[in-house]
């Protein structure tokens, strides 16, 4: 370090120091419950609820259909999915999602709702299973008609 360079950081006060260990850089996906709405574009986005703690998989579906907070809507976050009956049941890594009186379908809109179910329970299971990772989580989806799926989040967050 030259002279001039040394004299100009002990004139600001910066003392030289050693190097400064700062543990791991996080990785992974975030931690707890997250909830999918859909954006402008017309894409899933996950919105993160750290405070909520849920006890089961219908906890989850009553607050995606609540719809997203005030701020996510001022953002032009939407719902698509509906107050209806809902009941979720999961095992091991597959969820299954029985909605009496709906039929699911694969058309644009409907595979929208279909998304934010699907990953929605995902990061659910996920949340209450640690030992779950969402993106192993597989939901079918049950109304009326025939049953579809099962389905991992990741083939609707194509964008």
């Amino acid at each position: 370090m030259s002279i001039l360079t040394t004299a100009l950081l002990t004139a600001c006060g910066v003392q030289p120091s050693g190097v400064i260990g700062a543990g791991e850089p996080p990785t992974g996906l975030t931690k707890g419950l997250r909830l999918y709405f859909v954006s402008p574009a017309g894409h899933l986005e996950g919105v993160s609820r750290p405070e909520v703690q849920i006890t089961g998989l219908a906890a989850a579906l009553k607050l995606l259909a609540s719809g997203p907070t005030e701020p996510e809507q001022r953002r032009g976050l939407t719902n698509l999915v509906g107050q209806v009956s809902y009941d979720a049941t999961g095992e091991g890594t597959r969820v299954t999602l029985r909605a009496p009186g709906t039929t699911f379908s694969g058309n644009r809109r409907d595979d929208l709702v279909n998304g934010q179910l699907v990953c929605t329970l995902a990061r659910a299971h996920s949340t209450l299973h640690p030992t779950i990772r969402p993106d192993d989580v597989q939901v079918t989806l049950d109304g009326e008609g025939r049953p579809l799926g099962p389905y991992r989040c990741s083939q609707f967050m194509g964008g």
